[in-house]
């Protein structure tokens, strides 16, 4: 099942599912809206007939410290990054318990790890995601429900250009400023933070559980901004 608000983008990634062999739908969901993410969940089992993993990916993401951030962005940010990870979760976890377990992935962020300047409500939210995905694993161990976190740090997605974009001047110029304070100096392409998500939500992962899993070319190894 795939899910997110652009049903025309939403729906070509189905489609190429399809092609490919699999098994696919799209749905239609805001996460923001009550009662969003038990629904997506019904019409899984619905028209898939049954749920074995849940990736919980969807975010968003404002530049502001404390006295920057309104209301409004911060409720925002909780609802997206946080608290729909915990509806998604809870009526995923109903399904599994009684089906004999599954597979649960957040994708938290390295900022929950260490936090950053200018990011109080995002870093705050995945801070928490980070925690939620502990006590989920804990709870639910006994009941072969398996919970873990990747923590991707600079990937090169449509939300970094547009933050770079904010800059202003050349696009390649900041993302090689971006590169040089990472060890392995290079962003990461959305494909490698998927290859570790497939990992952990596969029985290759059968004994990982509670993990808050880095992906960020070293950043989490190092004291500071890399030389």
């Amino acid at each position: 099942m795939v899910s997110g608000r652009n049903a025309q983008r939403g729906e070509s990634v189905a489609t190429a599912l399809r092609a490919a062999g699999a098994r696919a739908a799209f749905t239609s969901a805001d996460l923001r809206t009550t009662g969003a993410c038990e629904r997506l969940i019904d019409a899984t089992l619905r028209q898939l007939g049954g749920l074995d993993i849940l990736v919980n990916n969807a975010g968003i993401l404002y530049t502001a410290n404390a006295l920057e951030t309104s209301n409004e962005q911060w409720l925002e940010t909780l609802s997206v990054n946080l608290s729909a990870v915990f509806y998604l979760s809870r009526a995923a976890i109903a399904h599994m318990r009684a089906h004999g377990g599954g597979v649960i992935v957040n994708v938290a962020s390295e900022w929950g790890l260490n936090g950053e300047p200018n990011h109080l409500a995002y870093c705050t939210s995945k801070g928490a995601v980070v925690q939620m995905t502990r006590c989920l694993a804990l709870d639910h161990a006994r009941e072969q429900i398996r919970v873990n976190s990747v923590c991707p740090g600079e990937i090169h997605t449509q939300m970094v250009d547009d933050i770079l974009a904010r800059h202003g001047g050349d696009p390649k110029y900041h993302l090689q400023k971006l590169s040089a304070g990472i060890p392995m100096k290079r962003l990461a392409s959305p494909m490698e933070v998927g290859r570790v998500i497939r990992f952990l939500a596969s029985s290759e992962a059968s004994y990982v559980t509670g993990a808050n899993l880095p992906v960020d070319g070293g950043n989490d190894a190092t004291a500071g901004p890399y030389p």
